[in-house]
């Protein structure tokens, strides 16, 4: 119970540090913008995220799995981070928060 606790405080600390991070393209964090699909904390405490970009040919194809791989693994309880690039399924601008959508002016 007690580990359990911990991961879920330490997935909400992932989550907060996530949301610093932006699409250059978009001014909208890539939390909010539905890029991360899953965040799962094991009984290692090793982050593993599962995350899409807009495109698969977008400019920071490279450079964005990189720096959510590094903010990740400095979050304060995570022993190491694990990052997966998937396009299954694809992203769409369903994806985006509702917090996100009022950021981009669509609500």
């Amino acid at each position: 119970m007690r580990k359990q606790i911990e991961k879920d405080i330490i997935s909400e600390r992932i989550v907060q540090v996530i949301k610093t991070i932006y699409d250059p393209e978009i001014p909208v964090n890539i939390y909010d913008l539905g890029l991360i699909y899953t965040i799962l904390v094991d009984d290692d405490f090793v982050a593993h995220v599962t995350m899409t970009l807009t495109a698969p040919n977008c400019p920071v194809a490279e450079s964005l799995p990189i720096e959510v791989h590094e903010t990740v693994k400095n979050v304060e309880g995570v022993t190491d981070a694990k990052i997966t690039l998937t396009f299954e399924p694809p992203w769409d601008r369903n994806m985006i928060s509702e917090m996100g959508m009022l950021e981009l002016g669509f609500l």
